[in-house]
Parts: structure tokens; C-alpha cells; sequence
């Protein structure tokens, strides 16, 4: 077992290093039509096959409740940014297609934000980047429990 003082320690410096790159970065959404939430769903819609996704697989990307990604999704559908359909392949689950003006509004702001993004970790280097992704993936690999 890891020593526990350091493994809190570099748990809250993470938690901050999160918060504070996510912070700011959000102003790359300022005055774009896109709220971050909506650039998450279209971001995992965008990048299924023929601009779809399953609406579990787009709830499962967000740090956002099941009923709060139904209904941000419905408002979405609503602004003619995707559109929502029963899966043919599960009764009870929907699909999500990006429209058109969907993608295009995706496609603006991923541009710009990915710019921001590189910009913010530039300060690490390509093998820093490398490890830094590999730990947080192993992180995220321990089956949730509570």
C-alpha cells in the first residue's frame, strides 16, 4: 500500500490542477453559442459513427447526471443541434445524431479549444504528456465502488 499522507497530497493536487486548467479554459465558450456541456455531447456524438452515439454512451462521458444529460440533450434537439430517436437495437435507449449546425458549431469551437488546450499543457513535455494520460487512464480503470 502507497503511504497515505502522499497519496492525499497528490490526489488534491490533482483535484486543483483539474479545477484550475478547467476554469480556465472555459472562457473558451464565452460568445460561442455552446455551453461546455453541449461541446461534451457533441464531442461524443461527433465521434461516432455517422455523427451518433448512443445516449447512455453520451451520459457516461458526462460529469452530469443521467436525467440532466437526457434533458440538456432535449434542449439541444430543440436549438436544432442534434436530434434524438429510440435505438432500434435497445427499446428502452435512445440514439443522438448531430445535425448538421450541430457539427458546425462543434467543429468552431473544437478548433479554438483545442488550441487553448495545448497551449495550457505545453508546459509539460511529450513524455510527461505520455505519462500523465497513462496514470490518469489507470486511475480511472478501478471498477467504481460505493
Amino acid at each position: 500500500m502507497s503511504d497515505r499522507r502522499l497519496a492525499i497530497d497528490a490526489w488534491e493536487s490533482l483535484f486543483r490542477a483539474q479545477h484550475e486548467v478547467f476554469t480556465e479554459i472555459a472562457c473558451d465558450f464565452d460568445d460561442t453559442g455552446l455551453s461546455q456541456a453541449e461541446y461534451d455531447v457533441l464531442l461524443t456524438v461527433t465521434r461516432g459513427d455517422g455523427m451518433t452515439a448512443r445516449l447512455r454512451d453520451v451520459t457516461a462521458n458526462m460529469l452530469i447526471s443521467q436525467p440532466s444529460v437526457s434533458r440538456l440533450v432535449d434542449r439541444m434537439a430543440a436549438r436544432g443541434l442534434v436530434t434524438k430517436c429510440a435505438d432500434p437495437e435497445d427499446g428502452r435507449g435512445a440514439l443522438v445524431r448531430a445535425t448538421a449546425e450541430g457539427a458546425g458549431a462543434f467543429r468552431r469551437v473544437a478548433s479554438a479549444h483545442g488550441r487553448s488546450i495545448a497551449d495550457r499543457m505545453s508546459l509539460l513535455s511529450d513524455e510527461e504528456l505520455a505519462q500523465l494520460r497513462d496514470l490518469t487512464a489507470k486511475l480511472r480503470s478501478r471498477p467504481a465502488g460505493c
